[in-house]
């Protein structure tokens, strides 16, 4: 006989979890089927040599809302890691993100008599009459290559130079964009870095939220106690078990799982790609996949942060992780990451949308499918098609939660 669900979940990460312990709480039976040998989806983190690596890449907690702190906290204990990537080009080393620091670094204003010295010779090439801080002295410089961008920016290239000048784009920003989009800067929508953290100030702190942190043992431990109590089944396929799916006269389904056990469930919360579970009848949505090469090394310290970036073009990789530096680890040995980005090709795992105009019209057609299916809830960055940082998931995990039991 099939064992009976309310609600079928498909994948076990952040989306699919909270859902499963939300529905719990209300009495809900959930079984949550993931294609993947593991929990916790990309967040997934695994210990090694005493250290929590981040499998699928660096993932660090981050809000400004007090209610999806407070909800996350529940499953685990934060720590203080502050997010301060380090850039490299060349040979030269810059704090992201954009900040005094790095301007310093950049034009050669590290005290305020050399920046006194460098806002005469400003004032000396721009006409600038009465420059009255540091400040002054950093936009004095990028309005000055601003000005090379006359009218609406076309595309990303001019969007970032009239952003933050010629000087930084092509140091920090053209080589980085054009690896992770694997597009040239001049054939990218200029709407991709409308929002990059730049502030006038010594600060190395990339995030601008209230709150963030890694939690202490890594986030599996989050994933694991929101589905304590709930049937999971890794390396599942949702699609090999569609196939044997019949929908009774009562709008109940009944399926076999891998191993030929029968379950039975009443709707399906599906947080995997939007378009393939319509069998891309609309054609593909785009998306970018990013692999990872790692390795352990027997030295107690590669490279003295979390996260360096590569910004280079002619260096394959974006950047390279520490994983230790994310708690704050003094193991004997480190192991670090080297994340590439790539195109998104069916038989490897995406990782992030590609949101935009030809992409976003196409999911609307998706979406309106998606809203005629009365059984099926889409949710997650694949289900719904955002990109999503870890608290917006959260958050819009919750939000479903409250739709479907009409709260």
């Amino acid at each position: 006989m099939a064992k009976k669900y309310d609600y079928l979940v498909v994948g076990a990460g952040l989306f699919g979890a909270t859902f499963a312990y939300e529905a719990k709480k209300r009495g809900r039976d959930c079984l949550v089927i993931d294609k993947r040998n593991h929990i916790a989806g990309n967040i997934y983190t695994k210990e090694e040599e005493g250290i929590n690596v981040h499998i699928y890449g660096a993932h660090i907690f981050h809000t400004s809302n007090r209610e999806i702190w407070d909800y996350i906290n529940q499953f685990a204990e934060f720590n203080n890691y502050i997010n301060s990537p380090v850039a490299v080009y060349k040979d030269e080393l810059y704090n992201l993100p954009f900040n005094m620091n790095t301007f310093s670094k950049m034009w050669n204003i590290k005290t305020p008599a050399e920046a006194r010295a460098k806002i005469d010779e400003q004032i000396a090439q721009l006409n600038i009459t009465d420059p009255k801080n540091l400040e002054e002295q950093a936009l004095a410089i990028l309005n000055k290559q601003r000005a090379e961008i006359t009218g609406e920016p076309a595309n990303l290239e001019e969007q970032a130079i009239s952003l933050v000048g010629r000087d930084v784009y092509e140091k920090l920003i053209k080589g980085y964009t054009e690896k992770q989009w694997g597009r040239d800067c001049k054939d990218l929508p200029a709407f991709i870095i409308k929002r990059l953290p730049f502030r006038f100030i010594y600060d190395n702190n990339y995030f601008n939220d209230r709150f963030q942190g890694i939690p202490m043992g890594g986030y599996t431990q989050i994933i694991e106690k929101m589905l304590e109590g709930i049937d999971v089944r890794t390396s599942e396929d949702f699609y090999d078990l569609r196939k044997t799916a019949v929908k009774d006269a009562d709008g109940t389904y009944t399926a076999r799982l891998s191993d030929g056990a029968e379950v039975s469930y009443d709707r399906i919360l599906f947080t995997g790609q939007i378009d393939e579970y319509f069998d891309s009848k609309f054609g593909p949505l785009e998306y970018r996949s990013v692999r990872f090469e790692t390795e352990t090394l027997d030295m107690e310290n590669y490279q003295g942060n979390a996260v360096v970036n590569y910004t280079e073009r002619e260096v394959p990789y974006t950047r390279i992780i520490e994983h230790k530096h994310f708690e704050f680890g003094k193991q004997p040995k480190t192991i670090i990451s080297r994340e590439y980005s790539t195109e998104w090709k069916p038989g490897i795992e995406p990782y992030y949308p590609v949101n935009n105009d030809r992409n976003n019209a196409l999911y609307e057609k998706y979406a309106r499918e998606a809203a005629a299916e009365g059984d099926v809830i889409f949710g997650g960055r694949l289900g719904q098609y955002k990109y999503y940082d870890m608290d917006k998931d959260l958050a819009a995990a919750l939000d479903c939660v409250n739709e479907e039991f009409g709260e």
